[in-house]
């Protein structure tokens, strides 16, 4: 029997190397055990999440509002390869509108369309204001959803991290605001006594007082207030009107923040609905239309959120600096006053410097000078750069409108109204005027 040697082996060996071939690493028993269990692990957790995302047994997907398939005009034909016959069939021709039956009933249905709408609009006031708020508020929010958008972060994110900065300068705003009402009107309370006090030991209140009998006069009337239980029950009643007041707009603001989200998340769908309300031939130009009127509206709110801020900012620095009593409440003021455009400012000003009248007039003076002449900047330096791509409304018109919408609506009215000036006046240069101009 031969011995067949391989001659790599043979060549090694004549050349001196008796080491032979080397061996491939064996791993050791703990090793290969530890991995083999991080396979099994691995594989397991694999099952799992194969099996979680398998529909639960019997389950059925989700029913969604789908927009119907753009229709235009043609019926396919089956036979050359056209689409399958629509569930409901294709529509047919319109009625003629000259058909007195036509005439009659729908006539009759738009009069009462008109009434049940009046009806329901009279019955729903305040779910209506909480709508116009949170849709006021979605399209504010937009801008900053589309940058973010443009930044390769997801829509969802970005809502969620809009809606959560918004939430928090609410929450910052109440958290802050509620204790310095309180201890402030904890230290009025205190010191209310010592104003009557000194007030009744005045001159002038004690020559009215033995010209017209004024301390026998309210204690008299003090004494019939307290004695008559119509009057103790207003009070209770006023105390509960006042709790439930508070307790409607802190409902009524969680109401806005919901339906903002969820106009916020919406709205390019809530758009898409809209454009398909038009006539497929209009469709294009309305889509324009109200891309640049909700474009205005969104960029408005966000610069006019940017000047009540710095309008606040300039007011609390000055009230600090000059010492005027209540000053962080007194900028909350600027800042909620801020935001009514035009006049809002001048407002936040004379109620500023009638609370620093009690300081003296010097420091009324001093408030007054530096914060219309900060007006004055605002208005030819500031806003014209952040309202830039912002809506432009002509001065009288803006006046007009924002006292309008005031008397309307209230603060809500005042702080829609140039927005909504600027909407109609874009209709009116963009529709009416040019089919004015080609008769």
């Amino acid at each position: 029997m031969t011995d067949k040697t391989d001659p790599s082996s043979a060549a090694a060996g004549k050349s001196g190397d008796s080491r032979g071939p080397v061996p491939a690493p064996v791993p050791p028993l703990g090793m290969a055990a530890a991995a083999h269990r991080r396979g099994h692990a691995t594989a397991a957790l694999g099952q799992v999440v194969r099996r979680l995302r398998q529909p639960l047994p019997g389950a059925q997907p989700r029913l969604r509002f789908e927009m119907p398939p753009e229709y235009t005009g043609q019926v396919p034909d089956a036979e050359q390869g056209g689409d399958e016959e629509p569930q409901f069939g294709h529509p047919g021709p319109r009625m003629s509108p000259q058909h007195p039956l036509y005439m009659g009933f729908m006539g009759t249905v738009g009069v009462g369309l008109a009434l049940l709408v009046y009806w329901i609009g009279s019955h729903t006031t305040q779910l209506l204001l909480w709508i116009v708020a949170a849709l006021f508020i979605a399209l504010g929010l937009e801008p900053v959803v589309g940058w973010l958008e443009n930044r390769r972060i997801p829509r969802p994110a970005g809502i969620l991290v809009s809606v959560a900065v918004l939430m928090g300068a609410v929450v910052g705003f109440f958290a802050t605001l509620i204790p310095t009402i309180v201890e402030q009107v904890s230290e009025i309370v205190r010191q209310a006594p010592d104003w009557v006090r000194n007030f009744m030991d005045s001159d002038f209140f004690r020559s009215l007082d033995d010209q017209f009998g004024v301390r026998d006069r309210i204690t008299e009337e003090l004494d019939k207030f307290v004695n008559d239980p119509a009057a103790m029950g207003g009070i209770f009643g006023g105390v509960v009107g006042f709790g439930s007041t508070v307790a409607n707009g802190l409902f009524g603001t969680l109401i806005v923040l919901v339906l903002s989200l969820y106009f916020l998340a919406a709205l390019p769908a809530m758009k898409k609905w809209g454009y398909r309300l038009a006539p497929r031939s209009r469709r294009k130009r309305v889509a324009a239309l109200s891309e640049e009127i909700t474009r205005s509206v969104g960029n408005y709110v966000i610069g006019q959120a940017c000047v009540a801020l710095l309008n606040a900012t300039f007011a609390f620095v000055v009230m600090s600096i000059v010492g005027i009593p209540f000053a962080l409440l007194l900028a909350f003021v600027v800042v909620l006053l801020a935001f009514i455009p035009l006049v809002g400012g001048m407002i936040a000003g004379i109620v500023v410097v009638l609370v620093s009248l009690t300081e003296g007039w010097q420091v009324a003076a001093i408030y007054a000078v530096c914060y219309f002449a900060y007006l004055q900047f605002e208005a030819y330096f500031i806003s014209p750069r952040i309202m830039q791509k912002a809506v432009a409304v002509p001065g009288a018109v803006a006046v007009i409108s924002v006292i309008a919408g005031g008397s309307l609506l209230g603060v809500l009215g005042a702080l829609i109204a140039i927005p909504t000036a600027a909407a109609v006046l874009l209709l009116l240069r963009e529709i009416y005027i040019v089919r004015q101009d080609q008769h």
